[in-house]
């Protein structure tokens, strides 16, 4: 794992998270491409229910689902999604990084985000096993 393929991997989750605001990706496709099957999830909007722990948990916050208060996070929809990383750390097969991730709406708005990730790699490809995000 390569700082490029970390680069990488946050251009892919936000351009999924605006392809599913556009109806061009399934949620469920997209978080079982992007995350590990054991995973850690702390998401920005969550409050009730702060943890998501299983894939249809973060299905449901991205698309509204069996969580009574996700209101579909992705679907807002996002024009743009952003990372500024702060900084990107490798420990034996893991990666870890932060900053900022900025989502743009249609009106040019934009909302900025603290994040936490981890990734490893599972099944040869590289997989979010842990994602924090919280407003500053």
């Amino acid at each position: 794992m390569l700082k490029e393929d970390i680069l990488q991997i946050q251009e892919e989750w936000g351009n999924g998270v605006v392809q599913i605001g556009k109806n061009e990706l399934d949620a469920k496709d997209f978080v079982n491409k992007m995350y590990a099957t054991e995973v850690l999830m702390k998401p920005t909007m969550a409050k009730e229910q702060a943890f998501r722990m299983t894939h249809a948990d973060i299905i449901s916050y991205f698309v509204c689902g069996h969580i009574s208060e996700d209101n579909g996070f992705a679907l807002k929809p996002w024009l743009n999604v952003r990372f500024e990383n702060e900084g990107i750390h490798f420990k034996n097969k893991q990666a870890f990084a932060v900053g900022h991730y900025f989502f743009t709406d249609f009106d040019g708005e934009e909302t900025k985000v603290e994040y936490s990730f981890g990734y490893v790699i599972e099944e040869g490809k590289i997989k979010i096993n842990l994602h924090h995000s919280s407003l500053p």
